[in-house]
């Protein structure tokens, strides 16, 4: 069995054509993967990354796939079947949020779509791609889900995007144990939970106390890192996990006051104007 998991495999990314699927990338062209397939709703930047990274001799093509249509998904998986075979790699990475209380959220626009592309189409596209990783014992295969630090702490104006992140862990983690109890050793699951990450997703965002914003680069890197490894659960920064480890053992009332006036968890999507 291959070594390294991105050495001669297709990897093939949701939200690839900027930000941190771009990293992902540029990271698999760099690690010599035999070929990259390119995710995104917006086409025209998807191609020229690919052309972009083509120039290193591996194959990226780009494919225009609207992720929060089942339908889309469908077809876009039939076609880098067609052109390359099936995925080795997948990296679920597409994601939008809506940053105000939940009842100015838009039931069709905020909730359904960031529920579509947040959960359901990283849940539409592993279940495309896994028969395929099952059967192929032949080199280890990776999925990589990235979910946020929001999908483990509650925090106000992000309700829909908290719940759409939560989800992603635990089916992530329920699919993780299942190949386990099932002997498909050759594939792991890693989900990634960071903080606010500088994209410009989260613009207007402030990191809690301890807690930076994360450069994009160094994100991604844990990221990779991680899915390399097979690591369940990458978190960062290390906050992370002290607020698990705390809102789980404090009382609730306790935690709620630490959380607003302490740490200024509650009060970090205040400032909010996310990428217009």
């Amino acid at each position: 069995m291959t070594e390294n998991p991105i050495t001669d495999a297709l990897v093939l990314i949701t939200g690839a054509a900027r930000g941190m699927g771009e990293l992902y990338a540029r990271r698999a062209v760099a690690a010599r993967a035999r070929a990259v397939a390119l995710w995104d709703i917006d086409e025209d930047a998807a191609t020229a990354l690919a052309a972009d990274l083509s120039r290193s001799g591996v194959d990226v093509r780009a494919y225009r796939v609207d992720v929060s249509q089942r339908e889309d998904i469908v077809t876009g998986i039939e076609r880098v079947r067609a052109d390359f075979g099936a995925p080795d790699v997948v990296i679920n990475n597409a994601g939008i949020v809506r940053g105000t209380p939940f009842w100015e959220h838009d039931p069709q626009r905020d909730i359904e779509a960031t529920m579509r592309i947040n959960t359901l189409a990283a849940m539409w596209l592993t279940r495309e791609v896994l028969p395929d990783m099952i059967a192929d014992t032949s080199r280890p295969k990776r999925i990589l889900n990235i979910a946020s630090a929001a999908g483990t702490l509650a925090n106000p104006n992000m309700s829909v995007y908290a719940a759409s992140k939560w989800a992603m862990i635990g089916w992530g983690e329920s699919v993780r144990l299942e190949l386990e109890a099932y002997g498909h050793q050759h594939i792991r699951v890693t989900t990634f939970c960071p903080s606010y990450v500088s994209t410009g997703m989260f613009e207007g965002a402030r990191g809690p106390l301890l807690t930076p914003i994360l450069n994009p680069r160094t994100a991604t890197s844990a990221a990779w890192n991680g899915m390399l490894r097979g690591t369940p659960l990458v978190m960062r920064p290390w906050t992370v996990k002290l607020s698990m480890a705390l809102r789980g053992l404090l009382p609730t009332n306790t935690w709620d006051f630490l959380a607003r006036y302490v740490f200024k968890v509650y009060s970090s999507m205040d400032q909010f104007t996310g990428r217009h």
